[in-house]
């Protein structure tokens, strides 16, 4: 699904160039869970982001589904993530001013689908992840652990192939962050590739995969065994 050759990424200001990522090379099957791990200012959302089309690389080569991405331009990178890509991120990013229900419909908006098969969506994953009884309540009234529920059926709405989670736990507590990395072994185990970044020792050891990034390198890669979904 996903490869990286000789990637970089340099930050220019006036005065200073910052290497964010240097040569890095990485290769993510279909049907993958990888974690990536590394101390703050190592590159890891950078290498997200760029994962996610959100930026494009300084230099070096991405594959999406073996076509070359990291030059495309912003409204051909869009039209790639649309249906693609669901994003899950440590703040939620839910839109305080729509309800739960409007939250979760917004991506298949974006994708020009009726109202009707909307509708059915919608209602589908809402109850899939066990917040349907919220639909009509805004992000402020729910939990850390129910908005990041949203945030999962936001991501998945649109049956996305490749899920990125940016510390999907980091504001959450140990319940609701065990609860949250049920939810997205249970999506990888249908198929969902799934890259993640965490800090979370716990979080890394539900993924196949897990690398350690610093100073903008991959250092170390390694394998877990597989994992339980509701392992305490």
């Amino acid at each position: 699904m996903i490869q990286i050759q000789n990637l970089k990424k340099s930050f220019r200001t006036e005065e200073v160039e910052t290497l964010a990522l240097n040569s890095v090379n990485l290769k993510v099957e279909t049907g993958e869970f990888v974690a990536i791990m590394g101390p703050s200012g190592c590159g890891k959302s950078t290498l997200l982001n760029i994962i996610g089309m959100l930026d494009n690389p300084t230099d070096g080569a991405y594959f999406f589904n073996g076509e070359e991405v990291g030059g495309l331009k912003e409204n051909q990178r869009t039209k790639i993530r649309k249906g693609n890509l669901g994003f899950v991120f440590q703040s939620f990013n839910l839109i305080d001013e729509l309800t739960v229900y409007e939250n979760v419909e917004l991506p298949l908006i974006y994708l020009n689908m009726k109202k009707s098969e909307r509708q059915q969506k919608v209602k589908e994953v809402l109850e899939r992840m066990k917040i349907a009884h919220r639909e009509k309540h805004f992000p402020q009234q729910l939990s850390g652990g129910q908005q990041q529920r949203v945030a999962i059926a936001r991501a998945v709405v649109t049956n996305a192939k490749l899920i990125l989670a940016d510390e999907p736990t980091g504001n959450l507590d140990s319940k609701n962050g065990i609860e949250v990395m049920n939810l997205l072994t249970e999506l990888n185990q249908e198929g969902t590739t799934i890259i993640m970044v965490t800090h979370s020792d716990r979080d890394s050891h539900y993924a196949h995969r897990v690398i350690n990034l610093f100073d903008g390198q991959i250092v170390t890669e390694s394998q877990n065994k597989p994992f339980e979904v509701n392992a305490q």
